[in-house]
């Protein structure tokens, strides 16, 4: 009987409506906070809607295959990681609290509203832990540190001109590396563990981010230049590098994108 109502469905010219694919949903959830320093980064990350606006994109953007959660939490220290174990994406109210010290302290022309760049450097983090999320969710290639594949991710997500792809804040990857910058300035002389440990330098990745800014849009982010004393030869190949990063995250990322 089936056979027969598809036989006449196809001689009536009518097709039958293919169903739209259900993915998966990242949700984002906000812990309480007890300690002072919780409590101020938590309604920083809320009063902004740093998870909920990130879950929102992401629901629309990515396929995923099973449920994320996007968590704020508590952790007693600045900190941000993926857990595969939990598919869960966690972002300390510390590390919101940190940005927004470190802003605070010794204001310049560069930071004109420390909360803003706090809350710009924190989604920039939550980002970077998603490029971790990613490689594992999807079991993406990578070649290289781990932790700079991450920043290449949340720079690409901010900065690629796509309909897309968020392209709306190089603001945020700007604040990411200005905070790179002062935080190592409060690190004291390095050791061996710094030189060992699985991120890069704090300066590196801060120029990285401020190559990317700028190589996404040479005439736009021309400032970014003189800004934080990008070496000339450095700059030069801006342009290049970031079409690379481009083209490797756009692939990498191509059977994942709704």
């Amino acid at each position: 009987m089936c056979a027969v109502l598809i036989a006449m469905s196809v001689l009536a010219g009518c097709s039958s409506p293919e169903t739209e694919p259900v993915y998966e949903q990242m949700v984002a959830t906000y812990e309480d906070a007890t300690t002072p320093a919780a409590s101020q980064g938590r309604s920083l990350m809320q009063n902004a809607r740093v998870l909920e606006d990130m879950a929102d994109y992401l629901n629309e953007y990515l396929k995923l295959p099973y449920p994320i959660e996007l968590v704020g939490a508590q952790c007693d220290e600045p900190n941000a990681f993926w857990s595969a174990a939990d598919n869960r994406i966690t972002i300390c109210y510390e590390f919101a609290d940190l940005f927004l010290t470190i802003f605070e302290t010794n204001p310049d022309e560069n930071v004109t509203d420390p909360a803003k760049a706090a809350v710009n450097a924190t989604l920039a983090a939550a980002y970077h832990e998603l490029g971790h999320a990613l490689i594992s969710i999807y079991d993406l290639p990578a070649t290289g540190r781990l932790e700079d594949a991450a920043d290449q991710l949340s720079a690409y997500m901010w900065l690629v001109p796509d309909d897309n792809i968020k392209n709306d804040a190089p603001q945020v990857v700007e604040d990411f590396a200005e905070m790179l910058k002062r935080f190592s300035y409060t690190r004291g002389d390095l050791v061996t563990e710094d030189f060992a440990d699985e991120h890069s330098l704090d300066l590196t990745r801060m120029y990285n981010l401020a190559n990317w800014v700028y190589g996404s849009d040479p005439v736009a982010n021309a400032d970014v230049v003189a800004r934080v004393g990008l070496p000339q030869a450095r700059a030069d190949r801006c342009p290049f590098e970031f079409q690379q990063i481009v083209k490797a995250w756009r692939s990498l990322l191509a059977p994942y994108v709704r």
